[in-house]
């Protein structure tokens, strides 16, 4: 399978499987990518998702040029295949995602990384958009999300050189949160699920979805969507202080005295 999917808990754990090919992405690829998203946004008991690639070399590094590009570049005419959407481009996910990269993130890799929340990287992780030396741009998100991430000018250094960024580097510049030796990623990454679990889930996916959406709108707009967000959440609470309270009340009535 070139997709695992592994549940946790309430983790669940993402990993792209063809270390052979350096985790690169080719349709198949892609189409389980989707449906694992999919099954992770969908399922109520996972409230965490770590994303991550098979192997100490790759997270992932792109599309694979010889079976996905061909596909890609007939986009643009009439043909049947429709691009699966993902965390890149195409569907939002308001639980939160955090990236293990355990190696090279290149492209298409690259932007998977951009569109997760939270990025932990081994020493020998490297981030790169290498798209404008075959004539491209980044079009998974890449140009857009990169740019809001770390200063505009290192993003368009990397998005006009096509040269990668280190681990380091990217921890520098506020790319990654943490940078771990390659045996230490997984249980790093583990341990940063474990902190967002002690929080209030509904609290979490509000934070994810007025964070997102307010990048995209005005300070007025994000600060009303804050506002009802705060007011969902009370409302959610008060309902389930009134449910609390029935349920003790009936089992009061079932005790004898």
């Amino acid at each position: 399978m070139a997709i695992l999917y592994q549940k946790k808990g309430k983790i669940t754990v993402i990993t792209i499987n063809r270390p052979d090919a350096f985790n690169a992405i080719d349709p198949e690829t892609l189409e389980e990518l989707n449906y694992a998203f999919a099954d992770y946004n969908d399922d109520h008991e996972a409230w965490v998702l770590i994303l991550t690639g098979t192997g100490d070399k790759a997270f992932c590094a792109g599309a694979d040029i010889g079976k996905l590009v061909p596909v890609l570049q007939h986009q643009w005419v009439p043909r049947p295949w429709k691009m699966p959407v993902s965390i890149a481009r195409g569907l939002d996910i308001y639980k939160p995602v955090i990236a293990a990269v355990n190696g090279m993130a290149l492209g298409g890799g690259c932007e998977l990384a951009l569109g997760s929340d939270i990025r932990i990287a081994s020493e020998n992780a490297s981030f790169g958009l290498p798209e404008v030396k075959i004539g491209l741009i980044a079009g998974w998100g890449g140009t857009t999300r990169l740019s809001r991430l770390i200063p505009p000018a290192k993003a368009a250094e990397m998005l006009f050189t096509g040269q990668p960024m280190s681990a380091q580097d990217a921890l520098r510049w506020g790319l990654v949160n943490e940078v771990v030796p390659q045996a230490q990623l997984m249980s790093t990454a583990e341990k940063w699920a474990e902190k967002i679990l002690a929080a209030a889930p509904l609290a979490v996916m509000a934070a994810k979805e007025v964070m997102r959406k307010g990048m995209n709108s005005t300070l007025d707009e994000a600060l009303r969507l804050e506002w009802t967000k705060i007011g969902e959440l009370f409302k959610k609470r008060l309902l389930r202080n009134a449910e609390s309270r029935i349920l003790l009340v009936n089992r009061k009535r079932l005790i004898p005295t």
